[in-house]
């Protein structure tokens, strides 16, 4: 019985990533097929044909969204891009949420990951606990004047969804910058510790083998000076 157990776990173990991915491409391929059926619903001669392509929804949306980010690389795409954004800023109601998802957008999908400059590592909530972090900026204005310290904004995320969080702001001397990457760092949140990015890691076991050898010899170096004081 036990055998059995462990077999079955083991087969859940290759399944089950496979099977959540395929269950996420079928729905949404789904979804858009659905959207793209809906879109093109005026034009008679395209929409039942693309709706028949199990598919071609997400295939379109993807190609879709490609073109876009092609275009807005350029000076032309930029401006239109700029446009975009005034007029959704420029609705009343519109403009919190907008603003708030390109933001969360901008710090998680960007290229160069700007909003988060480093992983780092800093005690949270209590001294002795450690919490994964980002960097974000260094504090100026009214929160440094009050504090009167050199402080660090650090956004500590939640796993599995990092996208919630935490801002703190630490003494710059009480943060610790590590070498990681932020995408180790994110995919780390995100797997709850399970990840194990292979930036900056140290032979810790080497480090504890040796520690008697020097302790060793040290008190060897202690015990001299009274071996001699005894022989005179």
């Amino acid at each position: 019985m036990r055998r059995v157990k462990t077999y079955f776990l083991a087969g859940l173990i290759v399944i089950l990533p496979a099977a959540v991915t395929v269950y996420v491409l079928i729905v949404l391929s789904r979804f858009f097929d659905g959207l793209l059926a809906r879109i093109f619903y005026v034009l008679p001669a395209i929409g039942p044909l693309l709706a028949a392509i199990p598919g071609s929804g997400l295939v379109v949306t993807a190609v879709t969204v490609i073109v876009i980010g092609m275009v807005t690389t350029n000076v032309v795409g930029r401006r239109a891009v700029g446009y975009w954004d005034k007029f959704f800023l420029g609705m009343p109601l519109v403009r919190g949420i907008y603003n708030s998802t390109k933001q969360i957008v901008d710090a998680f999908l960007a290229p160069d990951n700007s909003a988060f400059q480093q992983v780092v590592l800093v005690e949270y909530p209590r001294k002795g606990i450690y919490a994964l972090g980002f960097l974000t900026s260094e504090v100026k204005g009214e929160v440094q004047k009050r504090t009167g310290s050199n402080l660090l904004a650090v956004f500590v995320p939640t796993t599995p969804n990092p996208t919630s969080g935490m801002l703190v702001f630490v003494p710059k001397d009480e943060v610790q910058k590590l070498d990681m990457p932020v995408d180790d760092g994110l995919k780390l949140i995100v797997s709850g510790g399970v990840y194990r990015p292979m930036t900056g890691t140290m032979p810790v076991v080497e480090q504890q083998e040796e520690a008697p050898e020097h302790a060793s010899a040290v008190e060897q170096r202690e015990g001299e000076p009274e071996h001699a004081s005894a022989v005179n």
